[in-house]
């Protein structure tokens, strides 16, 4: 390893601690990687003297016990999140003029932690589409072959992992978002159970689908960066249990505990598409993944899929109606500058009544629970992550045709939204590669596990394990 960006984050955070380097060394070393190297489109907006600050700021402040083990590290934050000072445009040319004037709880802990954000990470129009392709800005792509999409609506995020430009990054997922753009680039993409995270100070989804987690080189890094943002504030409607123990880093001291042997259910046939083909590289990567943990001892029995397809037409009500929320405020000037998929899903949503939304609520909720009981007998769940290696940029999104659009995106991940109707944590792990062709580089092929609500610890001491058993992290994309 003859260069930083080779290490984890953590053990860049072990430098910054030792005295070995300094924070601002490192938001240097990767503030030019991404001024000279981001043709991923990875960034929308670059906080350079932002960084700066906060990075002399840590060395003006002595290192605590208690500290992050990440303190010190850049990360960067999804355009998404409420950054104040930082402009936050949600991926929409109609909030290219929006400052906030606060930070939400994911930037406050961030800050809090000692992690210098480097600036905000592409993602499409309200995170809607499982691509990243924002209008006015570069698409997000895979550095694995940079014609095709970083998968979305973390994309950005996971470009700038994937190509060395920050070592860790926040995402945010609502059905897929961190989880698909891992697959895509090669990463550990952690989604943690609801309420794990707070969503203050907006409270925007009533539902309960989104949550913020960990794009990552690393399942320990992946673990680090929960650590950093888990936790809840007084005002929060809802919350997972805390990890029992004390200290900044309980998520990441169970990558060092051994799981134990466990039931591990498996399916592999499409939960929100059921006619969706699935390619032979993703059920390969699953059968693998399979055999894998069978050679760990744990025990791998297939299972129905646990949410009938009845459940599609009542989730696909309540993310029209979330698209809805986010249009809601906006004149009616502003709605035409809108992507013709923000607009259907929008118009979707308003046609629903309110009695009509609560119902679609409770359905989805009394629908999740009967996932949960039919799964309660197993510890995790093996799923493939996406139906197909990433695809060129462009293959999925169709303005002429809003709804074929959809549709597509069903077709080419129907399996990530389970976990968020559940609130299950989920993970997706880089354990397949495919063979290169003529025409097609090697490209990254995710799979996923998922676990019990608020069962993390257990999920990344599996996950830890499997990276152990098939490590993954000596890959490195072309251009690096």
């Amino acid at each position: 390893m003859s260069e930083i960006h080779d290490l984890t984050a953590l053990e860049q955070g072990a430098l910054v601690a030792r005295g070995e380097v300094s924070s601002t060394e490192l938001v240097e070393h990767y503030l030019e990687r991404a001024e000279r190297l981001d043709d991923v489109g990875a960034f929308v907006t670059l906080t350079a003297s932002q960084a700066r600050s906060s990075a002399q700021h840590l060395a003006l402040a002595p290192a605590v016990a208690g500290d992050s083990p990440l303190r010190g590290v850049p990360t960067a934050i999804k355009d998404l999140n409420l950054t104040a000072g930082v402009p936050t445009r949600f991926g929409s040319p109609v909030f290219a003029d929006h400052v906030p004037e606060v930070s939400d709880a994911v930037a406050l802990a961030i800050g809090e932690a000692g992690m210098p954000s480097l600036g905000k990470t592409s993602t499409p129009e309200f995170g809607s589409p499982c691509y990243t392709e924002p209008e006015g800005a570069p698409p997000a792509v895979t550095p694995w072959d940079r014609s095709r999409m970083a998968g979305g609506s973390s994309g950005g995020a996971a470009a700038a992992v994937a190509a060395g430009l920050v070592p860790v990054a926040q995402g945010s997922d609502g059905g897929g978002s961190i989880r698909i753009p891992a697959s895509c680039c090669g990463l550990v993409g952690l989604k943690p159970s609801r309420g794990r995270i707070s969503g203050f100070p907006m409270y925007g989804d009533p539902v309960g689908l989104g949550t913020s987690g960990s794009i990552a080189r690393t399942v320990r890094d992946a673990a680090a960066l929960l650590d950093v943002q888990a936790g809840r504030r007084p005002g929060d409607p809802a919350w997972a249990p805390a990890p029992a123990g004390s200290g900044a880093s309980l998520f990441l001291e169970a990558c060092d505990r051994e799981p134990g042997l466990l039931r591990i259910a498996r399916f592999a046939t499409p939960v929100i598409a059921a006619d969706s083909p699935v390619d032979p590289e993703c059920l390969a990567a699953y059968e693998d993944a399979s055999k894998l943990l069978e050679g760990l001892g744990h025990d791998v029995d297939d299972v129905p899929v646990p949410l009938p397809l009845e459940a599609v037409p009542v989730f696909e009500t309540c993310w029209a109606v979330l698209t809805a929320l986010s249009v809601e405020p906006l004149p009616e000037a502003a709605r035409e500058r809108l992507r013709p998929l923000t607009r259907w899903l929008a118009e979707r949503g308003f046609a629903v009544s309110g009695p009509r939304f609560g119902l679609a609520v409770g359905e989805l909720r009394r629908l999740a629970a009967r996932a949960l009981e039919a799964l309660a007998p197993y510890d995790a769940v093996l799923t493939p992550t996406v139906a197909t290696p990433p695809l060129p940029v462009g293959a999925i999104r169709d303005d002429a045709d809003p709804a074929r659009d959809f549709e597509n995106q069903k077709r080419f991940t129907p399996w990530t939204s389970a976990w968020n109707v559940t609130g299950m944590p989920a993970v997706s792990l880089p354990l397949h590669w495919t063979s290169p062709t003529e025409t097609t580089p090697t490209l990254p092929v995710g799979v996923m596990l998922a676990a019990r609500p608020a069962e993390e610890e257990l999920l990344l001491s599996l996950a830890a394990q499997v990276e152990a058993a098939a490590p993954w992290h000596h890959r490195r994309p072309p251009g690096w």
